[in-house]
């Protein structure tokens, strides 16, 4: 890396591109260094492809915006680093077609984890920028897997009082490209991933090594479920809630439901309020507007 300051903000905005896979220029500066001018920001990244490491499209539209992706060199040397947990983009991440094909779905995630990355600096809550971790794979068995849209790890800060306890979340982004049953049966596959098991072939579970979910071997609790809606009015929104309400409902009785907050809200709300307003509804009564970093008692 000739030129580029590991030390300082280079190191995290590489890892930012490669772990966000793509975002505009003001979105890496708002994640990056939202208290310098953006100037610094652009000259940074321009530092970065200059040493090939990130590279950029500029899409048509929205004012010819300007879409930061990184290279295959800047995937596998930040790929390495520790702070992205080993957690490999797809090849596509450094394709420029890909990119401009994906960027309306990706940049509304991005837009989302500012959402949470804003209102945490704001409360005195910790959430760093590479606490949101994309389409993170857990397999459901059959070969079928649930990949989030994103996974987000939150520490509540003092003015909760709560001493700081840990909060995870899987997030999930709809702009409304599908129709409101596919959206709802992603909610059958997480209660799926809850209660799977995986077999190992020869071995049969004992008393001292019992068989466990999945998901147990990484979270100490099942993450609770956030569906962000964009793309559609007040309208659609009540669809699509009453379609995740519908496939709730198919799935009770369930440990899954009584364990698991599920709570959905419109983008607009979020980036309006901040996600710690009470804005969210929960799946199984959406008249209800909560926190969703409550804590959870059904």
């Amino acid at each position: 890396m000739i030129g580029v300051d590991v030390g300082s903000g280079d190191r995290l905005a590489l890892g930012v591109l490669t772990q966000y896979r793509m975002a505009t220029t003001e979105q890496m500066h708002r994640v990056i260094a939202p208290s310098v001018r953006i100037e610094q920001t652009r000259r940074r990244l321009a530092r970065l492809r200059a040493e090939g490491l990130v590279d950029r499209i500029t899409l048509p539209q929205a004012g010819r915006t300007r879409v930061w992706f990184p290279t295959p060199y800047g995937m596998q040397l930040a790929s390495e680093w520790p702070e992205i947990r080993g957690h490999r983009p797809s090849k596509t991440a450094s394709d420029p077609t890909a990119v401009r094909l994906k960027a309306g779905h990706t940049l509304t995630v991005t837009e989302t984890a500012l959402a949470f990355l804003e209102d945490a600096r704001r409360r005195g809550d910790v959430c760093q920028p590479l606490d949101w971790i994309p389409e993170v794979h857990h397999p459901i068995g059959s070969g079928e897997a649930v990949i989030p849209d994103a996974l987000l790890y939150y520490r509540r800060g003092p003015a909760d009082g709560d001493n700081g306890s840990m909060l995870r979340a899987f997030v999930e982004v709809d702009r409304a490209t599908m129709g409101p049953e596919r959206l709802a049966a992603k909610l059958t596959a997480y209660e799926r991933l809850y209660r799977y098991v995986p077999v190992v072939p020869g071995r049969r579970p004992t008393l001292q090594e019992p068989a466990v979910e999945e998901w147990r071997r990484r979270y100490p609790l099942f993450p609770r479920i956030l569906f962000v809606l964009d793309g559609t009015g007040p309208v659609g929104v009540e669809n699509r809630i009453r379609a995740l309400r519908a496939a709730a409902r198919q799935l009770a009785p369930s440990r899954f439901l009584n364990d698991v907050p599920i709570l959905t809200a419109p983008l607009a709300d979020l980036l309006r309020h901040g996600p710690s307003a009470p804005v969210w509804r929960p799946v199984h009564d959406p008249d209800q507007r909560v926190h969703w970093t409550m804590s959870w008692h059904r």
